[in-house]
């Protein structure tokens, strides 16, 4: 069964940068559309970006696009998410998600697997 655990959050200056990682087991991430969601105190879940489990075709929300790159390492069975420029408004707990799927999806119902999250803080 697969489980995703991820790292790589922290407190951050606005401008700067962060790698999340999302860490598989149990199961080939290589196999699976994998999201990266992030969720702000009193605000829903959102999606940020995407990775297709074939072609790695990707897909970036309108907010963080050209800041953020998604990635896989297969050799590793990891995913990261690159954050660059970063905002405060880029604030929230972010998880990775990952569908048995060959096209990933930016919403929360397309998921069925989820990490626990790892918190990004954006101040000065």
């Amino acid at each position: 069964q697969l489980q995703l655990v991820e790292s790589g959050g922290g407190l951050v200056q606005p401008g700067g940068s962060l790698r999340l990682s999302c860490a598989a087991s149990g199961a080939t991430l290589e196999y699976y559309a994998v999201g990266w969601f992030r969720q702000a105190p009193g605000k829903e879940r959102e999606g940020v970006s995407c990775i297709n489990e074939s072609d790695n075709m990707t897909w970036y929300a309108d907010n963080v696009k050209g800041r953020v790159t998604i990635s896989r390492d297969n050799a590793n069975n990891m995913v990261y998410l690159q954050m660059d420029s970063l905002k405060p408004e880029d604030t929230a707990v972010y998880y990775c998600a990952a569908e048995f799927s060959p096209f990933c999806a930016d919403v929360v119902r397309a998921y069925n697997t989820w990490g626990q999250g790892t918190q990004v803080t954006v101040s000065s």
